[in-house]
């Protein structure tokens, strides 16, 4: 063999492991990017989850493989019918309750959504405020508003009636394997203020606190900010890295996401020591508990709008909101 033949058989092999480096580069690459960011975004639910945070078709009224509280109430309302609508956490509630007092013909479900001429609908808590606000909705099931749905029924020169008919903790997420089992208030308070951007700070191991936030004007985000008071909550701009901590209400993630994503590996917080258990938020001594209400128009002309709300709060109604899995007011 030539010296020319050796010195080009050397850079051949230079150019293979050079390019052979270059594809386990970009392998590496494509593997840190999927793990830090894609893997976060691949939804583990179904589709009907993903769409509407909730399978609207497992809590249909007047379906006998619902998985609503059924009961069969007392009053029975037949003309003037109130469109209800409401939150997708208490949409197993507010669903319960046309099961018990509407004609089965009063509701139109096409498969994926309610249509126009249906007494039921279901577009969340901010489309259930925008209706009641507008008057397309008689009557929404939903926690306290934000300020901005304030604002706009005050614009609208709209004033609301508020009816608490159930309450819920409110609670923080974390994932199964976050060895933080506990925190409190003022940890909480100061996780989402910036205080604290380390889980060793708060007692768990050496790794970024991940703060998770929902979008403004839905129900939690607006229980957030009420938990928050006056203090200012800070933009996490790394919240793709680390370990996330998240919120939501507690029967929205043991009984509605439970039961959709039975593998999704997160967990609810004690706070200040006290489990969300249906015992401890009856009994008081979980910190963090919100009423949710029947929500109305202040002089309202529909005599069944009072007469629905106030069934809401009757044994009957209360034992849907309980079977349902919240604890009722009464």
């Amino acid at each position: 063999m030539t010296e020319k033949q050796t010195i080009d058989r050397q850079k051949l092999a230079h150019q293979l492991l050079s390019l052979g480096a270059l594809v386990l580069l970009f392998a590496l690459l494509n593997l840190t990017i999927f793990m830090v960011f894609t893997r976060r975004c691949i939804p583990n639910t179904s589709e009907g989850m993903q769409a509407k945070s909730i399978e609207l078709n497992a809590y249909l009224p007047f379906d006998e493989s619902s998985k609503i509280t059924d009961i069969d109430g007392s009053l029975k309302l037949e003309d003037d019918l109130p469109v209800i609508d409401g939150a997708a956490a208490l949409y197993p509630v507010f669903s319960g309750f046309v099961n018990a007092v509407y004609p089965a013909d009063s509701v139109h479900f096409d498969g994926e959504n309610f249509t126009p001429d249906s007494a039921l609908q279901y577009t969340n808590t901010r489309g259930a405020y925008k209706g009641i606000v507008d008057g397309t909705v008689d009557i929404a099931i939903c926690v306290a508003p934000s300020e901005e749905q304030l604002a706009y029924a005050e614009e609208m020169g709209v004033e609301l009636e508020f009816t608490p008919i159930g309450r819920d903790a409110f609670v923080f997420l974390v994932n199964r394997n976050n060895p933080v089992d506990n925190l409190t208030v003022e940890q909480l308070k100061g996780i989402y203020a910036g205080k604290y951007r380390n889980w060793s700070q708060v007692g768990g191991d050496n790794t970024h606190i991940a703060v998770l936030r929902r979008n403004q004007g839905s129900g939690s985000q607006s229980a957030l900010l009420n938990f928050m008071g006056d203090t200012p909550i800070k933009t996490d701009y790394f919240s793709f890295l680390g370990r996330s901590i998240g919120f939501s209400f507690r029967f929205y993630v043991e009984g509605i996401v439970g039961e959709n994503a039975p593998n999704g590996g997160v967990k609810m917080l004690s706070l200040d020591g006290v489990y969300p258990d249906v015992e401890n938020i009856r009994n008081g001594s979980y910190p963090i508990v919100n009423d949710f209400y029947a929500v109305t128009r202040k002089g309202e002309t529909n005599p069944n709008v009072q007469k629905f709300v106030a069934w809401m709060l009757s044994e009957e109604g209360q034992a849907i909101v309980e079977g349902s899995g919240y604890v009722g007011v009464q």
